[in-house]
């Protein structure tokens, strides 16, 4: 965990340092021209510079070429949903995992892409990040670590705070399609693929009164991979996401036909 920690604030400060530039919606370019504009004229830097006035300010760079690096971006933030055998309603299999919709979220971001783009409305790249998905159980349970099933134990006791989590590295195969620039030099994005993903941990979190602060790690038999698809629907660097995972939330035979979906707002697009 400790590892796991200290390669997540590495690569973030790494990837603070990209930033700027990977929400000023520009794509790295290996070994290629791009172009920049100012006002109506064109400057193409790489290749030998030229200076050359247009009649509008449409960006020109040279199709086909290799795109990527570290970055960060495709910040996702927003809620998840259990879905059991195709209903929101829990199962009397899965009911321990009743859960508050409204403080049950996710979190992700890509800190590293690779891809090529074609052309300036499409591009093909495959990212790399980390995904957590945060439940909030309803009811004061405990989830027992190192059982051969999805265990829990009843408490007397009222948790201020009763968070059941996972968190995965994943890696998303992600097509991009865009618009041309509007006049104030944003565009459109549709973007969807397949991810799949590798478990890191699981986590129970608890706070009360009378234990004050706990945290206990384990797999709590969550999937070790899990695969999925995604869509994006933006403007600029914001926009919309959703996210379904199409193998089981869990490994376990009671929780069968128990998925995750999610859906929220995504920043930095790119």
């Amino acid at each position: 965990m400790k590892h796991l920690i200290f390669t997540t604030l590495l690569v973030s400060g790494l990837a603070g340092v990209m930033a700027p530039r990977a929400f000023a919606q520009q794509d790295t370019v290996v070994k290629d021209t791009v172009i920049k504009k100012k006002g109506k004229y064109t400057v193409r830097i790489g290749g030998g510079t030229l200076i050359s006035k247009t009649s509008d300010s449409t960006e020109t760079a040279k199709k086909g070429r290799f795109v990527g690096g570290i970055t960060f971006t495709r910040v996702d933030l927003g809620f998840s949903r259990l879905i059991d055998n195709g209903s929101f309603n829990l199962s009397p299999n899965n009911e321990f995992l009743d859960y508050k919709g409204g403080k049950t979220s996710t979190f992700s971001f890509d800190v590293l892409q690779f891809g090529y783009r074609f052309n300036s409305n499409f591009k093909v790249y495959v990212a790399g990040g980390f995904d957590w998905t945060l439940i909030r159980l309803r009811d004061n349970i405990t989830i027992q670590k190192n059982q051969p099933t999805l265990a829990y134990v009843n408490e007397n006791i009222a948790f201020s705070k009763n968070r059941f989590s996972s968190s995965y590295v994943h890696i998303p195969l992600n097509f991009e399609f865009r618009t041309n620039e509007s006049k104030k030099g944003k565009r459109f994005y549709f973007i969807l693929g397949p991810e799949v993903s590798f478990l890191l941990n699981g986590k129970v979190k608890q706070i009360s009164d009378e234990r004050g602060k706990e945290k206990q790690y384990d797999n709590y038999h969550f999937q070790s991979v899990r695969y999925g698809g995604t869509f994006r629907l933006g403007y600029g660097g914001f926009g919309l996401f959703t996210k379904y995972y199409f193998n089981d939330m869990f490994n376990t035979p009671a929780q069968a036909g128990l998925k995750n979906m999610s859906f929220g707002v995504t920043f930095g697009l790119n």
